[in-house]
């Protein structure tokens, strides 16, 4: 089965097959929140778990959750759990998180 996987500016969706158990349940959507202006990456109709490294994680129960930011296209989540992998840019001295 081919993995699937969605993209939204520098924040990368793959689905797994099931979220592990002990994940503890965001009070917010934000998925990620951009630290040049301030924009926000958002999960609507659908649940954010975060692990113990803080890894963010997707459960979509209904048919579809949709990914909303100012600056990109809407993206749809079918119905499933995901992994969110927010992308990192190399620096010599180390890897950081990209600004949005």
């Amino acid at each position: 089965m081919k993995e699937m996987k969605k993209r939204q500016g520098d924040i990368l969706f793959v689905k797994i097959d099931k979220i592990k158990e002990g994940l503890v349940k965001k009070s917010d959507n934000v998925i990620a929140e951009g630290e040049a202006i301030g924009h926000k990456h958002m999960l609507m109709n659908g649940v954010l778990y975060l692990d113990e490294k803080g890894d963010i994680f997707a459960k979509v129960e209904n048919d579809e959750a949709i990914v909303v930011h100012e600056e990109h296209k809407q993206i749809a989540l079918p119905r499933g759990d995901y992994r969110i992998i927010k992308q990192r840019e190399y620096l010599p001295e180390s890897p950081r998180p990209v600004a949005d």
